[in-house]
């Protein structure tokens, strides 16, 4: 599965160059949204791109895909390492005041640890379901987009309501 995420990030230069990508789609979007209503935004910024001449090969998705998919899982890793750092200063508070309660920043890790493992699987089955063809790398990178994407709006919802 890693072999295909680097093989989606790291598209051929000569295909940098000739696609256009911009992620001003999907922030525009997400500056206007709420709520799950931001779930629309998925995909907005990937979708534009494939929608131009060099976007609409296999290789244009792949890379239109996996533009978006770093913008999502920018998004995700800096949510997670604020979110981390909110439950150890909550476990810390906890123990001062002497109050027994589960470990929440270990719980926030072990639950992202197996959401990759989850993610990494369902889009190498989504990858397997397309037996080999073209069709499997733009695939297995919108379920990427997708799932990454859909963690990180999570986490961010989790993070606004610890601050709270």
């Amino acid at each position: 599965m890693k072999s295909i995420l680097v093989g989606i990030l790291l598209a051929s230069p000569a295909v940098a160059q000739d696609v256009s990508f911009s992620i001003s789609g999907t922030e525009a979007c997400l500056a206007g949204a709420v709520g799950v209503e931001r779930l629309v935004c998925i995909g907005v910024s990937a979708n534009a791109c494939m929608e131009t001449t060099d976007g609409s090969s296999t290789v244009g998705m792949g890379f239109c895909l996996g533009r978006e998919l770093g913008f999502w899982d920018a998004r995700l890793n800096a949510t997670y390492r604020t979110l981390r750092h909110v439950e150890r200063d909550l476990m810390a508070e906890a123990t001062k005041l002497e109050l027994r309660v589960p470990d929440s920043e270990a719980a926030l890790r072990d639950m992202q640890r197996s959401w990759m493992g989850f993610r990494d699987a369902v889009c190498a089955y989504e990858f397997s379901t397309w037996g080999g063809g073209s069709g499997g790398g733009p695939a297995s990178a919108a379920c990427l987009m997708e799932l990454t994407a859909q963690q990180s709006l999570m986490l961010e919802d989790r993070l606004e309501a610890r601050r709270r």
